[in-house]
């Protein structure tokens, strides 16, 4: 082997899973505002993990799924009866029971993962919307624009690094968004050219599944979950399980100290306490 070979570095292609907390919708009907109702949420959280081993990780996970279902304990338990295709078919921590969240938080904690989001105030957006309707009686607002707007927000800093990117997206309804994503993510990289100067070609390979046939998408789901227990149920005892493997939290819209809102970070840790 040649000294050129020897110092030759491996390419390295990242994987990011990523889904959402809460949703996008604002209004129902005739434009009346829903936010904060039943069943909609307040705020709308954008995430992805980064998964160093996704295999070992779905390893894992499938590996667990197979010893619960074979567990007496959760016997006739409907979330683990096949046909209702919750527990026993795919991990959503909505759906699962306290004892199931507890074991795939263990899981979870075992592996290299690292966690970004970014955090939307539906009540904020709202506010916004309503006034460019006044500056633009024809604008309409569609739940599209603020999940790619968070795309966007979401991976500026995430996709100049390595020499190629996959990045799955848990399947949102039936049609084909590729494009608007493609789009969303050079903002991304068009945001951070504009910013720091740092340009990228890296390709990125754009995939949307449902969690059940990529398991990984299970993972972001639950560290998700534990986000949105924060600010919709000021609970952070999940997230603060699992904040060791938080990268950065984007809080756009708590501009209390700074227009561009909050970045918690492993220095600033996000609490029920640093939210008051």
């Amino acid at each position: 082997m040649t000294k050129s070979q020897l110092e030759t570095p491996t390419p390295v292609f990242r994987q990011y899973f990523v889904d959402e907390a809460g949703d996008a919708t604002l209004f129902k009907r005739r434009g009346k505002v829903i936010v904060g109702n039943d069943g909609c949420s307040k705020f709308f959280v954008l995430g992805f993990a980064d998964v160093a081993d996704p295999i070992s990780v779905a390893a894992d996970l499938d590996s667990l799924r197979q010893d619960l279902l074979a567990d007496p304990y959760f016997k006739d338990v409907p979330s683990f009866d096949i046909s209702n295709r919750k527990t026993a078919i795919t991990f959503h921590a909505k759906d699962d029971l306290p004892e199931v969240r507890r074991e795939v938080f263990r899981v979870l904690l075992n592996h290299d993962i690292r966690l970004y989001a970014v955090v939307r105030d539906k009540r904020v957006i709202v506010d916004k919307v309503l006034n460019r309707q006044q500056e633009r009686p024809t604008y309409r607002y569609h739940p599209n624009q603020l999940y790619d707007r968070c795309v966007s927000r979401l991976f500026r800093d995430h996709l100049h690094k390595d020499d190629g990117y996959t990045i799955q997206f848990a399947k949102r309804g039936s049609s084909d968004r590729t494009e608007a994503l493609e789009n969303a993510l050079e903002t991304a990289r068009r945001n951070l050219r504009s910013k720091w100067g740092i340009t990228s070609a890296a390709p990125i390979e754009i995939k949307a599944a449902h969690s059940k046939d990529v398991t990984c998408l299970q993972v972001i789901d639950y560290y998700l979950w534990a986000i949105q227990r924060l600010y919709e149920r000021n609970e952070d005892r999940f997230l603060s399980l699992v904040w060791p493997q938080a990268g950065v939290i984007y809080d756009v819209d708590d501009t209390r100290e700074a227009e561009y809102g909050v970045y918690y970070s492993q220095k600033n840790p996000l609490t029920v306490a640093s939210r008051a």
